[in-house]
């Protein structure tokens, strides 16, 4: 096992589920944050398969679902009723990325404060 499955069997034992750790997000060039997007979605991709193979064997599974549209690119994690959305918005030459968790924005956009903080984003997804 991995260590994030590891991470993933600990909380189904009863361990407290980490916080993802955010920061103000502000507009940048959009090849950088297209780039950062695909990445972080990756790696998304990748934890969901992990979280999954350690959840088969108790009912609900995590859900990893992509939007893709004019002016912007989305990817959301559902697990149960929570969810947390990740969208980079486009417009002119910038994009804004955005958190949006339980269909809830805050008043100012959010972003994870690094990639690494998506393994807590999805741990806090799993506990109830």
């Amino acid at each position: 096992m991995t260590p994030f499955m590891l991470s993933v069997q600990e909380l189904l034992d009863g361990a407290p589920a980490p916080q993802a750790a955010t920061v103000p997000s502000t507009p940048g060039p959009i090849p950088a944050a297209t780039d950062t997007q695909v990445i972080v979605r990756s790696l998304a991709e990748q934890l969901v398969s992990e979280a999954n193979a350690v959840l088969r064997g108790h009912g609900d599974l995590i859900r990893l679902d992509d939007e893709v549209g004019p002016g912007g690119l989305t990817f959301t994690l559902g697990y149960r009723d929570r969810s947390a959305r990740v969208q980079t918005a486009m417009s002119g030459r910038t994009a804004l990325v955005r958190l949006v968790l339980d269909g809830r924005a805050e008043d100012e956009p959010r972003q994870l404060s690094s990639q690494g903080e998506l393994q807590a984003l999805v741990l806090s997804l799993i506990v109830d």
